[in-house]
């Protein structure tokens, strides 16, 4: 073993010296060595891919393929000085500028000097630019004219990983080579030629576990593997790897797929518990079960069982899974894990996060059966024929006159036309209360299906569904009326999640689904009261109710009560001394005061008005 001193890591040891020892890029190995076979040699070469995949090494081979004193020639002989000097990075004719650091004008003005020094023993001068897109522009634009018409004995080589960030002129300048992530077969087959020269016994398993960890990066894998055989000691196996990239076992990977696609977040939880005792990283657990997920999707979808390399090892048919969950169902997991990773960069609860991820996959509701439900909605061309009642379903909607006696009068959609209250004693609901347990169809009678359905509710929602006063069977649908001024219970009652906790209890009681509305009364026309002469009343005057609505439909209120949970209480007039004001401001109540009373009185209603909030 050499001194510690002149180690050299695994990545530089057996970095490619020949076109054909370039892993996975055989396709620009055939075109760098055909050029030079043919004798058109560009004068300016851009390579792009990602990182680790070969591109400074093939800048290199190509380097020495041109200085070769054998060549130029298809492939550097390795033997002569010129091909030593380079590998070695001492060859004076061939300059690698890292552009991360040598990025401005002065560098490239630099550059353009020196060009036109002709080399001191080889064919050509090569300037090899690694991340050139870190160039500034003004450095670009000073690159231009030499890039475009340099000397004859002068070649560019230039290295990104971001090819995007160039510009066009530069791009057009010269000829490209995208570089391939290399598959996992293939960085397997690299890393166990370095073991059997390095001496060491690692399992074929561990070398396809780092492979595939490297994600198509030839140098991250070897980088990988040198860690590996400098921390574990005697023969190396999938354990070792695991424990040193942080990933969990395939067999919890399995199961933990298999949890969630049975919709067991208990199971689940446990799984990935077993995980990360045993040493694996949140983050890396959540990369797994991507990668399971991913193949779960392409089986879904038809793919070629070729495509699936991960089923091994993980105790369970992928394939079979993703036909299960089907392809909706199997992209919103996907997205969910996705937006998990990106959650964990920045938050220091990296298991808190796996385990919410874990619980929102397993509980995720099955989207082929909603989606397969909707087309049959929308598929329907009649009415939904009559079932009798003891099947589970809505009794028939009583008459016309049965309606009317139950609600006497319904709030109309303009607000502005007033109606008349009617005596509460007509329009409440049945007494004394009588606690309802859910049964598995509604009666006919639309109060006491109300009451049926507000008896599921809880906490708030149950409070606001108790200021409801009648009740009314229209259309199949069953429509709840509320006072005037509980117009508090009808915003929080309308909101979205309540609203679908009222659907399914109703759907709950009657065996299938059931629509429901909350509509309000009309408050009574206000007294008119006499005023001065010397102060006439304003010709603007509204009633409250048509402020409060006007007010609740203005996009700056609507966006108040959206961020802070709130409602509108009442509709107040500007200040007189306050000319400039722009509208009447709204006083904001919080949700959880559902039979707070609208304010009375009447107020001028202009545009927009300042908001004042309470926070629910």
């Amino acid at each position: 073993m050499a001194e510690s001193a002149a180690y050299q890591v695994v990545a530089r040891r057996y970095r490619p010296q020949r076109f054909a020892d370039l892993v996975g890029q055989e396709h620009v190995a055939r075109g760098l060595s055909g050029a030079i076979e043919s004798g058109r040699i560009g004068h300016a070469y851009l390579f792009t891919g990602a990182r680790g995949v070969g591109k400074t090494s093939a800048a290199r081979i190509y380097a020495k393929a041109l200085e070769c004193e054998r060549g130029p020639a298809a492939e550097p002989c390795n033997d002569c000085d010129s091909c030593r000097a380079i590998a070695a990075g001492q060859d004076v004719d061939v300059v690698e500028i890292d552009a991360a650091s040598n990025r401005g004008i002065d560098e490239i003005r630099q550059l353009r000097q020196n060009v036109a020094v002709r080399p001191a023993r080889g064919r050509f001068k090569i300037y090899i630019i690694d991340e050139v897109h870190m160039l500034t522009r003004e450095a670009f634009n000073a690159l231009l004219k030499t890039l475009e018409e340099p000397p004859q004995h002068v070649k560019f080589v230039l290295c990104t990983t971001e090819p995007e960030k160039l510009p066009i002129t530069i791009l057009s300048r010269c000829q490209r080579f995208d570089f391939t992530t290399v598959d996992t077969g293939s960085i397997a087959g690299r890393l166990a030629q370095i073991v059997e020269a390095e001496g060491a016994d690692v399992s074929p398993e561990a070398l396809t576990l780092i492979a595939r960890r490297a994600a198509g990066s030839m140098r991250d894998s070897q980088s990988l593997l040198e860690q590996l055989l400098g921390s574990a000691s005697g023969p190396i196996g999938v354990d070792e790897v695991h424990a040193l990239i942080g990933t969990g076992r395939e067999e919890r990977i399995g199961e933990l797929v298999a949890a969630i696609a049975a919709r067991e977040p208990a199971r689940g939880l446990a799984a990935l518990d077993a995980s990360l005792q045993g040493g694996a990283d949140p983050g890396g657990v959540l990369d797994q079960l991507i990668a399971a997920l991913r193949e779960c999707l392409l089986a879904s979808v038809g793919c070629d069982p070729s495509m699936l390399t991960r089923s091994q090892g993980l105790g369970v048919d992928l394939a079979a899974l993703g036909g299960s969950m089907g392809t909706a169902t199997l992209l919103a997991m996907l997205q969910i894990l996705d937006q998990s990773l990106s959650r964990m960069r920045t938050s220091g609860h990296a298991a808190l996060l796996a385990e919410m991820a874990v619980i929102r996959l397993a509980t995720l509701e099955d989207l082929e059966s909603v989606s397969a439900a909707v087309d049959r909605l929308a598929s329907a061309t009649g009415p939904v024929p009559a079932v009798p009642a003891s099947a589970g379903n809505v009794a028939p909607r009583p008459a016309p006159a049965a309606v009317a006696a139950t609600v006497p009068q319904k709030k109309t959609t303009d607000l502005t036309d007033p109606v008349v209250e009617p005596a509460p004693s007509a329009v409440a609901l049945p007494a004394p209360p009588v606690a309802i347990t859910p049964t598995p169809e509604l009666p006919a009678d639309a109060s006491a299906a109300w009451k049926a359905a507000s008896a599921t509710l809880e906490g708030l929602a149950g409070d606001c569904a108790a200021e409801a006063i009648g009740a009314a069977w229209r259309d199949d649908q069953l429509e709840v009326t509320l006072p005037a001024h509980a117009t508090t219970a009808a915003a929080f009652l309308r909101r979205s999640e309540v609203s679908s906790a009222i659907s399914r209890a109703l759907e709950s009681l009657a065996g299938r689904r059931v629509r429901h509305a909350i509509v309000m009364l009309e408050a009574p026309a206000e007294p008119a009261v006499a005023t001065p002469v010397e102060q006439p009343r304003p010709a603007s005057v509204q009633t409250q109710a048509s402020l409060l609505r006007e007010a609740g439909e203005h996009p700056l209120v609507a966006h108040a009560r959206t961020l802070f949970d709130a409602a509108i209480r009442k509709v107040e007039p500007p200040r007189p001394r306050e000319p400039r004001a722009m509208a009447s401001a709204a006083s904001v109540a919080s949700a959880a005061e559902p039979g707070e009373a609208a304010g009375d009185g009447d107020a001028t209603n202009d545009e927009a008005g300042n908001v004042e909030e309470q926070h629910g």
